[in-house]
């Protein structure tokens, strides 16, 4: 009993899939994790893009990739796939709460902002392999197309 309240804790505090609500206009925001892209092949960017739904638009946060060179130098833990996403979404989620969210398509993360969200998501889940496993979009359609983003001479 006393693990099925901790997992139901922590899938209510987690960040792949979450309900906001604006800031400014009241309006309830669904905000659903749909894809990690590293953004050196998309748009030639030392970055690792998160993209999310919120509600139904798309909103990328990109995460630089030095920001894994500094969690494992300052702490001597990696930032997995799933953390990465869980520190957007708590990003996207303080954007959003704070007023900072102004319906633009990308936001960009510091350093500081990568290690901050990463470090507290941590303590919020108590460890890494706490944190929920990223949902599979669709097994009947390509990530790509789902994303909307292809590769010039790729077929659309």
């Amino acid at each position: 009993m006393l693990i099925h309240l901790h997992c139901f804790k922590l899938k209510s505090i987690m960040y792949e899939d979450f309900q906001v609500t604006d800031r400014w206009t009241g309006e309830p925001l669904h905000c659903e994790w749909k894809g990690t892209v590293v953004a050196i092949a998309t748009r030639h960017a030392d970055a690792t893009d998160i993209r999310f739904a919120v509600n139904g638009r798309p909103v990328w946060i990109a995460m630089p990739n030095l920001a894994w060179v500094e969690m494992k130098e300052r702490t001597g833990y990696v930032i997995t796939d799933y953390l990465a996403a869980q520190s957007a979404g708590r990003y996207l989620q303080h954007a959003i709460l704070s007023g900072y969210d102004n319906g633009r398509e990308m936001y960009t993360m510091t350093i500081g902002e990568v290690l901050e969200h990463a470090i507290a998501v941590v303590k919020e889940a108590g460890r890494t392999d706490n944190l929920p496993s990223l949902p599979v979009i669709n097994l009947d359609i390509r990530p790509e197309d789902e994303m909307g983003i292809h590769l010039p001479g790729e077929p659309a």
